[in-house]
């Protein structure tokens, strides 16, 4: 993987410049510290840095067709390329390099814009067609990959990530307030929506077509879709084989590689899984793996990461982290996530993607997708014990919440995490009150986060799937915790989960086989038999939170109280300085404790966007 970035002129005056192409690019070293490429033709400006992974010698970018009118540049991997290679060559197609990505422009000549249907990959591409005179933008199926795009001064400007879309000098800076609401709101902000107002995130299975002459068209080319009905032939074991052959298959193509591939290790089922699906499709050679320890047993997992590497050999790395580093990679991990947080978590990820690039290891398996697609969640155990329960005479209260769920999911039955009506409450006293006067304007809860249709008439399961799978997945665990905290030290996590034959075959599958009674990820834990000891398998899920600002508070440190002061919450205007004080002293109590995740750390997410607000040179309210 690595990072783009380029223009498009729809005023048709060359405005680009190589110049301003390098200044953009720059913004993503990070992402591709290794080479970068460029291209100016005509309307466009194509920007790339490369991350070497495959053909290192000759896999840098642009690519181009042979008459040369066709030119591309890809952040990402396609998984399955040497099978559409072998049918692009058979169609008489010519490659030049073993890159995977060279397919992406053949594959276009072939089959148009129906092409994307048959990559299975994470992926953020540009190809600009100069004979039809258009641009096409695409983000893979899940969201792996980001890619963000706006229209400014008569250009389309896109890039990986914000910094280099902010970096062109028509680009303005302004604070989407409804980016802000949604991250008060859900577990994240949800594309097309950022921090950043005006900046879309294209969303994942999408494409923008950008016509030389002004014309966009955003369209959807994939979407999770769970059906009304599930067949059912009730073999559990073919299942379970079906389940094996697929990760197996994944986990193959994500350790294919012209650098080292590692993988993390948290002590838990799904990336301990991972890495002895690893161990068992290619156990030559060893392979690294990678743990983060922590010094008080509420957060720390040693004793399962270090049961798990005396069953499956690798060269294992561990590094400690102390809670004091919070404070010292808050503003990183701010920077990187180009968002304010709910959590303190990222800055352990930073930590710990660095111990990967500190031992020379480029390419990283994960774990993530599993608990979105195989009810991995607290919340799937709750509407099975839930299901059935006839409710009683309603409250006012309880019926206007009946509303706000409704407005959200099309369902007044269905309960995400929160009581929208009460936080409501708790924003509009959270909000300055000039913000607060335009809350009807940028109301997350009142706006379209996905197509509801696809909820009704599912299964409780997959309703719930399909909302993890849109708003807490790739918005929030791919970007905030996955695509942004390992690219920050130059490193690609791969998600064999998120293979798209994976996400297909959990939409097909019986939801029994997913939450089984009352055991979570059920399938998931049977394969794992096969693989895993005991020990872990059968481990309850640890729920993970990290230390949040009431820590940060209790460590005194100036600058959090700087930021969280009267003076500057009243000058940046976004917060109200009474309702921020009041509950920073709240925090600031001897023994207070936040009852996480079920209670939002507010305190964090103004800290956060503080540190947001001067980060980006953002303007004060």
């Amino acid at each position: 993987m690595c990072g783009i970035a380029g223009t498009l002129d729809l005023n048709h005056q060359r405005a680009t410049t190589e110049g301003m192409l390098v200044h953009m690019a720059n913004q993503l070293i990070h992402r591709g510290p290794d080479d970068a490429g460029y291209c100016l033709k005509n309307e466009v400006g194509l920007a790339f840095r490369r991350l070497s992974i495959i053909d290192l010698k000759h896999g840098n970018q642009p690519f181009f067709s042979d008459d040369g009118r066709i030119v591309s540049i890809c952040n990402g991997e396609i998984y399955n390329y040497r099978e559409l290679r072998h049918e692009l060559q058979q169609k008489g197609y010519r490659f030049k390099t073993e890159c995977d990505v060279e397919v992406l422009i053949p594959l276009y000549q072939e089959y148009g814009l129906e092409f994307m249907k048959k990559l299975n990959g994470q992926f953020g591409f540009a190809i600009f067609d100069d004979a039809q005179k258009q641009l096409l933008l695409v983000r893979d199926h899940v969201g792996i990959c980001p890619l963000f795009y706006t229209v400014a001064a008569g250009s389309l400007v896109f890039g990986s990530e914000i910094k280099a879309v902010i970096a062109h000098p028509a680009v303005k800076r302004a604070v989407n307030l409804r980016g802000l609401d949604q991250v008060l709101s859900f577990p994240g902000s949800v594309s097309p929506t950022t921090m950043f107002e005006n900046i879309s995130a294209l969303r994942p299975g999408h494409y923008l077509l950008v016509k030389t002459n002004g014309a966009l068209q955003e369209k959807e080319y994939w979407d999770l879709n769970f059906g009304t009905t599930t067949p059912d032939h009730g073999d559990d074991g073919q299942y379970l084989d079906e389940f094996d052959e697929i990760l197996r298959r994944a986990v193959k193509d994500r350790l294919n590689a012209d650098v080292p591939v590692g993988y993390y290790l948290s002590g838990g089922l799904d990336s301990s899984l991972i890495g002895s699906v690893a161990q068992a499709v290619a156990p030559d050679p060893l392979r690294h793996s990678f743990s983060i320890a922590f010094d008080d047993a509420e957060h720390d997992e040693r004793s399962f990461q270090r049961a798990y590497t005396q069953h499956i050999p690798s060269t294992h790395h561990e590094i400690q982290f102390d809670w004091k580093q919070v404070a010292e990679r808050l503003r990183s991990a701010v920077y990187y996530s180009e968002a304010p947080l709910k959590e303190s978590y990222n800055t352990c990820s930073l930590a710990l993607s660095e111990l990967v690039r500190d031992s020379g290891v480029k390419v990283v398996l994960t774990g993530e997708g599993a608990d979105e697609l195989f009810a991995g969640y607290v919340g799937y155990r709750f509407d099975a014990m839930r299901a059935g329960q006839v409710d009683g005479v309603r409250e006012l209260d309880e019926m206007l919440e009946d509303e706000e769920r409704n407005t959200l999911w099309g369902n007044k039955s269905f309960f995400y995490e929160k009581n929208y009506l009460a936080l409501k409450a708790v924003k509009l006293d959270l909000y300055s009150p000039a913000v607060g006067a335009r809350f009807g304007q940028f109301n997350a809860v009142r706006s379209d986060l996905l197509q509801r249709a696809k909820m009704k008439g599912r299964h409780p399961i997959h309703q719930r799937s399909y909302v993890d799978f849109k708003l807490r997945l790739s918005d929030h665990l791919l970007a905030d915790h996955g695509d942004r905290v390992s690219y920050a030290n130059s490193i690609e996590a791969r998600y064999p989960f998120l293979d798209i034959r994976m996400v297909e075959f959990a939409a097909r599958l019986p939801p029994r086989l997913k939450l089984n009674g009352l055991v979570e990820k059920y399938i998931v834990k049977e394969v794992a038999r096969r693989y895993l000891p005991a020990s872990i398998f059968q481990r309850e899920k640890f729920h993970f939170v990290a230390p949040g600002s009431p820590a940060l508070l209790a460590q005194n440190i100036d600058w959090v109280n700087e930021l969280l002061s009267p003076e500057v919450i009243a000058k940046q205007g976004y917060f109200n300085p009474e309702t921020v004080e009041r509950l920073r002293k709240v925090y600031a109590r001897p023994g207070f404790k936040l009852n996480l995740p079920f209670d939002s750390d507010l305190l964090m997410t103004v800290l956060t966007f503080g540190i947001f607000l001067q980060t980006f040179g953002m303007p004060d309210h």
